[in-house]
């Protein structure tokens, strides 16, 4: 697309009496008046094609009865250029190209939340209805971790995700994580077979409580007055929940609170050993190797306390159908081990806040799926506990971007 730039100026100078000369002939012109018109082509590419075009007029004489203006000063330049630049085609095509990544970028991100979701709202139903024919939380656990760690051997062999180097070093610094990892889900097990899903996870809505008393313990960080304040509403939302509470006893309700111990102080020994030492290892490379390491911890374990119940011919003395507990035990590992991935991707693409607050939605469409589901009877005043513990939750999300940065 070619683009001719105008170019129009004017310039007046003195002029001085003349006599004898005519004022109606139009060849004399009351002063010099110099005009060029330029047609010049911007494009380099097409500066041949458009030849340059100029006109001038040459002073003119004038009688002396004309009177002679004052004096007006030249300028250097005096005046009006007109361009119509041309936006080239690549840009427009660059926009575009930017528009649409951000929109894949979106989409991607959207699905990995539905996914993260979709994934925890299954492994609740699922293990739940396990856990309520087959009783032994144990056994279960080491049986989502078997599978996980399959899961994980077939992402290295179909190279899904790269294998990584690990030195023994590195091994030593992850055992405590593992260890830590192995008992959060083994106590979140342990919850779930004795309590609602619900009620679990109304406990569990206490792991920001847990995050801040071990973050000042171990790491020196001290909360701020607003995130101080923000716990208060979570603490007394799980405490009237839990006293209205239709299928509360102690048990499920400890055990809960151990999984929020658990949980946290694997994130803060990730913090306080990982991040020093060892820094070559992504999110979920160290996932995928604490659940392999979490396996090989829990196995010997079920072997000395619940022994090897897993065999058809238990469960058949059991009187439980085989196929049944087979398959909603696979589903619940698989979505076990899925949706702790996905929580990682996207924990990749996000600001820990960003994930913080979808993981306080989760916990909210969790507690809502499960009790449409199962039925569970909720009391009024239950509600408004968990209401009130969860918007807590969301507060403490928010206030953490109060935080003071270290200098």
């Amino acid at each position: 697309m070619q683009t001719s730039s105008f170019n129009l100026s004017a310039s007046i100078s003195n002029l001085k009496p003349r006599r004898n000369h005519r004022l109606n002939n139009p060849t004399y012109l009351p002063s010099r008046f110099t005009s060029s018109l330029n047609f010049r082509p911007i494009d380099a590419v097409s500066a041949r094609g458009l030849p340059s075009i100029c006109c001038s007029s040459s002073r003119r004489k004038i009688g002396d009865w004309i009177s002679t203006p004052s004096p007006v000063p030249e300028r250097e330049s005096d005046g009006l250029e007109v361009r119509a630049a041309s936006v080239p085609d690549s840009a427009d095509g660059g926009e575009a190209a930017v528009a649409k990544s951000k929109l894949a970028e979106t989409l991607v991100l959207g699905s990995l939340f539905g996914l993260w979701y979709l994934f925890n709202i299954y492994f609740n139903i699922y293990n739940k209805q396990v856990l309520k024919v087959f009783p032994n939380p144990i056994t279960v656990t080491t049986v989502q971790f078997a599978v996980g760690s399959v899961i994980v051997f077939l992402m290295w062999t179909l190279n899904l995700h790269k294998r990584p180097k690990i030195s023994g070093g590195q091994l030593l610094a992850i055992l405590p994580l593992a260890m830590v990892h192995t008992l959060g889900n083994l106590f979140t097990n342990m919850s779930l077979g004795k309590v609602a899903v619900s009620f679990t996870h109304t406990i569990k809505a206490m792991e920001p409580f847990f995050s801040v008393v071990l973050s000042a313990m171990f790491l020196g960080e001290m909360p701020t007055p607003w995130v101080v304040a923000s716990l208060m509403p979570i603490a007394g939302g799980v405490a009237l929940a839990s006293m209205t509470e239709a299928s509360f006893n102690w048990a499920g309700f400890w055990s809960a609170m151990a999984s929020n111990l658990s949980n946290q102080s694997r994130n803060v020994l990730s913090k306080k050993f990982m991040v020093k030492k060892e820094e070559s290892l992504d999110n979920i490379t160290l996932f995928s190797v604490i659940t392999i390491m979490s396996f090989f911890l829990l196995a010997p374990v079920t072997l000395f306390t619940e022994g090897v119940r897993v065999t058809p011919a238990y469960l058949v003395s059991a009187g439980l159908n085989v196929k049944q507990v087979y398959i909603r035990s696979l589903i619940a590992a698989i979505c076990f081990h899925a949706y702790q991935q996905v929580s990682y991707m996207i924990l990749q693409r996000v600001s820990p806040v960003t994930h913080s607050v979808g993981n306080c939605v989760k916990r909210v469409v969790v507690i809502v799926t499960s009790v449409l589901f199962f039925r569970t009877p909720v009391s009024p005043i239950n509600s408004i506990g968990t209401g009130v513990a969860l918007a807590g939750v969301f507060l403490y999300s928010q206030v953490k971007r109060l935080k003071p940065k270290k200098a």
